[in-house]
């Protein structure tokens, strides 16, 4: 791993993205700084065109083409980075009139991926992504197929299995896809079981880099890693945390979102994006101290919306705010943390347990007679069905919620 890490320091890229009108071009094109640089790229420039459409064989103009190639080799630039989705067409063309290796924007966050994957099912579900992304693009032997000398853009499968025929390419895919459902699988039936043991869940979901793991290490002592770079951490981790009533919930942190990201990957992750839409909260984190936070938070409200959450609710968490401007952060309602330094997680976890929804679970409590006064806990929040004294004190088959059924766990004799 060391050895391509020192590998990718010395890529040198050059980013080039194409201006339609769009607000958001400035934003994605800081963006794809961000993401080169996560992926170990050194960006030696930036080049905008605008245009009214892509062009179809190139993208760009064959003007701004030349200039294109021109800077690359004054600037010794190894790599050309699109700040949009090329056709196996426009790439083709574009490598060949400039002889510079060039990739996407999709090609580049799939890389990222297949570099932070740690987890065998994420290994895996990044490995499905490229190859679905790769197919299509099996059209000759050009600079885009002569890549064994490794490189960003290349981590993953591997070239010796992209440069293999069509059918070979299309049953690892259906391999991968099987290996998939398995795991699949496996998550439902964890989570059917959460939900049978009355454990409430609640995700963490956000813009990669609002800060999702260091929250989830601050309330949980979780060990996630968490690095300022775009996708530090791709694998979903689940934690207990308490909250003020005593009663606990199952925190999970999931992978960031990012604008247009790639439908190959959300196809690929999506048993794991699902922890997100079978919680009973999600946390909707941004970076406060990001000028363009609001887009943040639309982005990932688009995505959930995509992945099916939208009925969920949901809580907006504004972190970073020790480095955010105050003035900025004027007219959006949140709850204000520091995950950084603690602030504000207090009112934090009050909000968390305001805004969760009322589950209830029927359960045969059974309080010794040293604590029958914890049982007008029960009678406050729940229904009594049956109460009855025994020799081990009082017995009542109740209806509570999760939340309560969780500070009286030590009492619980069975589920009813």
């Amino acid at each position: 791993m060391e050895l391509y890490e020192t590998k990718q320091q010395e890529t040198t890229a050059l980013l080039v993205g194409v201006d339609l009108g769009e607000s958001d071009t400035e934003e994605s094109m800081a963006e794809l700084r961000e993401l080169a640089r996560t992926a170990g790229a050194q960006v030696a420039g930036v080049m905008v065109q605008k245009r009214p459409a892509p062009d179809t064989a190139t993208c760009v103009g064959s003007g701004f083409l030349e200039e294109i190639g021109e800077f690359c080799r004054a600037n010794d630039v190894s790599l050309i980075i699109f700040d949009r989705e090329l056709s196996p067409i426009q790439m083709r063309n574009i490598e060949d009139a400039t002889d510079i290796r060039t990739i996407d924007r999709t090609m580049l966050i799939l890389d990222i991926f297949a570099g932070r994957a740690r987890s065998s099912e994420g290994k895996l579900q990044v490995e499905l992504a490229q190859l679905r992304y790769m197919l299509p693009r099996l059209t000759g032997k050009g600079i885009a197929m002569s890549r064994l000398g490794g490189g960003i853009g290349t981590r993953g499968p591997g070239e010796t299995k992209l440069e293999t025929d069509r059918r070979h390419i299309r049953g690892k895919i259906d391999n991968l896809k099987e290996k998939l459902a398995e795991v699949a699988g496996q998550r439902s039936r964890y989570r059917e079981r959460r939900r049978r043991d009355g454990i409430v869940t609640v995700a963490i979901v956000g813009y990669t880099n609002a800060g999702k793991s260091t929250l989830l290490n601050r309330l949980t002592d979780a060990g996630v890693l968490s690095e300022d770079m775009l996708f530090a951490t791709l694998d979903p981790t689940a934690r207990a945390l308490t909250l003020p009533s005593g009663g606990n919930v199952m925190l999970v942190d999931t992978v960031g979102f990012i604008r247009r990201l790639p439908h190959h990957l959300i196809e690929a992750f999506k048993s794991t994006l699902e922890e997100a839409v079978e919680a009973d909260l999600i946390l909707n984190v941004c970076d406060g101290s990001s000028p363009i936070f609001r887009d943040h938070l639309r982005i990932t409200g688009e995505l959930l919306a995509e992945l099916g959450a939208s009925g969920k609710p949901v809580l907006t968490v504004i972190n970073k705010i020790d480095a955010a401007d105050p003035d900025n952060l004027l007219g959006v309602e949140g709850v204000r943390i520091s995950a950084r330094t603690g602030e504000g997680l207090d009112a934090l976890l009050t909000a968390i347990e305001q805004a969760l929804p009322v589950r209830k679970v029927r359960v045969k409590l059974c309080f010794p007679f040293a604590d029958i006064g914890r049982s007008t806990v029960v009678r406050e929040n729940g229904t009594v069905f049956a109460e009855e004294y025994t020799a081990d004190g009082l017995e009542l088959d109740c209806l509570i919620d999760t939340v309560t059924a969780e500070r009286l766990k030590e009492f619980v004799m069975r589920n009813v």
